[in-house]
């Protein structure tokens, strides 16, 4: 790390041990100071925090305060420093550097499994089509982990099987890469207060914990008393003062239900500093296509968790309606990509085609693979962003993308063809389209009209 870059690492530990000395008081000082420094730049952003920091009827206005006096302070300090330092001021330029000079896609990201091993056997999860006897080695995530920060990653997430399987060296690497941030989706059933100490102790390992909705409903999909195995997980991570959230899967069966003001505000009552709304994805030869949402339940979930993340003290990211953001599709390495148990190098979580093995090829090698290739040339696969997946709205392009590329299915219990998954899409993505498209235009015509009154 540079002398600059030291520098803005103690100025925001520095920052944060001046907020808590006296958080309601010196945040607003805080942002004063930000005014002052600022020189009329980032006016809205600056508008919106103070708003949050200072007006008690803000809905963030508790949640801001709730991470200063309910989270324990090394793990808030350790967490802004990785994200903010490491993954945004360093990691990025040099990600942005790396792009230029190769021509190709530099995730921010890097999803991986380290097992497909789990100890659930949850009905329809798209994981077990690996089987239960894939690993990475800590080695070989080690390598990973240390390849992708020297291309400027600093983020990373496990996926599985269930990752808390291989917990041990989930901390030994949390310990390793004590400048990195590790999000990891689990069903938070193997979370002990052994484990909990140790996430309290490294400060940079957070949870996000799968539900299908209330006790029923989860413990209907994943085993009679998971429920309540979990909600005994997150008040033990409540206890420790820990940041964690919440992972959700919506279909056209449980929309309603997982996306209700009720279960929004289970989550706020069970703790969660976060909840990510996943829309279901007919993945595998045995998925069901008739658990994709209709085009009026995706919006009436558009709808619904857009206007929760402005009213309610929990923030929500939508990862299909959200594309907006973030310029469209993610995958192929533009923003992440996923390595499975197997070392297989895929696209994205839910498109299971590769032609490269981080066994056989570094990460910049696969980053410049034909595959991969493929999409850094074809995003956004869709100027409405609304459209943004080559599998769900566009699967003729994925159709494409794996012809041209010569990929192969990663599937190694049952092989799926890219025809079969598109197939069962297409459906989706015409009846989509129509309305898609009409609020894709109200949302641009509605955002001309605010920013021409400015």
């Amino acid at each position: 790390m540079n002398a600059s870059n030291t520098l803005k690492k103690l100025g925001i530990e520095q920052t944060f041990n001046y907020i808590y000395k006296d958080p309601d008081k010196n945040m607003e000082n805080l942002m004063d100071w930000a005014d002052k420094f600022s020189k009329g730049g980032f006016p809205s952003q600056r508008k919106a925090i103070r708003e949050a920091i200072e007006n008690p009827e803000h809905p963030y206005y508790s949640y801001v305060r709730k991470i200063f006096k309910e989270v324990d302070p090394n793990v808030t300090k350790t967490l802004a420093v990785n994200l903010f330092i490491n993954a945004a001021l360093i990691g990025w330029p040099k990600e942005e550097e790396l792009r230029e000079k190769y021509d190709c896609n530099i995730p921010w990201a890097i999803l991986l499994d380290p097992t497909s091993a789990c100890n659930l056997h949850c009905t329809g999860c798209w994981a077990a089509e690996y089987g239960h006897k894939l690993n990475l080695t800590y080695d070989e995530i080690d390598d990973i982990i240390t390849q992708g920060k020297e291309l400027g990653v600093y983020m990373y997430i496990y996926t599985g099987g269930e990752p808390l399987v291989r917990k041990k060296d989930l901390i030994r690497l949390c310990e390793k890469h004590s400048d990195c941030v590790f999000l990891c989706f689990t069903n938070a059933t193997l979370i002990d207060e052994e484990f909990a100490d140790e996430m309290l102790r490294v400060g940079n390992f957070v949870p996000a914990i799968s539900l299908e909705g209330f006790e029923d409903a989860t413990d209907g999909r994943r085993g009679d008393g998971v429920y309540q195995k979990v909600t005994k997980a997150m008040a033990l991570l409540r206890e420790k003062k820990l940041i964690y959230g919440i992972s959700c899967c919506y279909t056209s069966a449980n929309y309603d239900s997982i996306t209700s003001e009720e279960f929004y505000d289970s989550m706020i009552d069970l703790g969660a500093y976060f909840v990510w709304y996943f829309h279901y994805m007919p993945v595998g030869n045995d998925a069901a296509p008739e658990l994709l949402p209709t085009p009026e339940q995706r919006i009436g979930v558009y709808e619904k968790i857009r206007h929760y993340r402005a009213t309610k003290p929990l923030f929500a990211m939508d990862f299909q309606n959200d594309a907006e953001y973030v310029g469209g599709c993610i995958a192929g390495g533009y923003r992440y990509l996923h390595i499975n148990a197997n070392g297989d190098i895929d696209p994205c979580v839910f498109i299971h085609y590769s032609d490269s093995n981080i066994r056989e090829k570094t990460l910049l090698e696969a980053l410049r693979s034909p595959m991969m290739m493929a999409y850094h040339r074809n995003q956004p696969f869709n100027e409405n962003m609304l459209r943004p997946c080559p599998m769900l709205e566009n699967p003729q392009k994925l159709r494409e993308m794996v012809s041209t590329a010569g990929a192969h299915s990663t599937d190694l219990q049952s092989p799926e063809s890219a025809e079969h998954l598109c197939s069962k899409c297409d459906h989706y993505a015409e009846h989509w389209k129509p309305v898609a498209d009409k609020l894709w235009e109200e949302n641009r015509r509605k955002y001309n009209e605010k920013h021409s009154q400015n």
